[in-house]
């Protein structure tokens, strides 16, 4: 009986082992994976401000985005003006 507690304390003494081997490597690629969002994150801040600051000059040298219309073009008539 004396030898299955011992058993069982070195079993339990193994698996909280591993169990703390897999905690430090989970843990180590909690820290990548954190490092690597912050990273990705400023890149992504830094390509929007240079987006940003790129589009007036696209936008003023592709002229108006709505041009204006003659008189009597077609306009949009949604349809459910025209069940009624």
């Amino acid at each position: 009986m004396l030898t299955l507690h011992w058993l069982l304390t070195g079993v339990s003494l193994l698996v909280a082992a591993a169990a703390l081997l897999h905690a430090r490597r989970v843990s180590k690629r909690l820290e990548r994976l954190t490092e690597s969002y912050w990273q990705l994150r400023y890149e992504h801040g830094q390509l929007r401000a240079r987006v940003t600051r790129l589009e007036p000059a696209d936008i003023a040298a592709q002229g108006p985005a709505h041009p204006e219309q003659p008189e009597g073009a077609t306009a949009f008539v949604p349809l459910s003006s025209l069940k009624r």
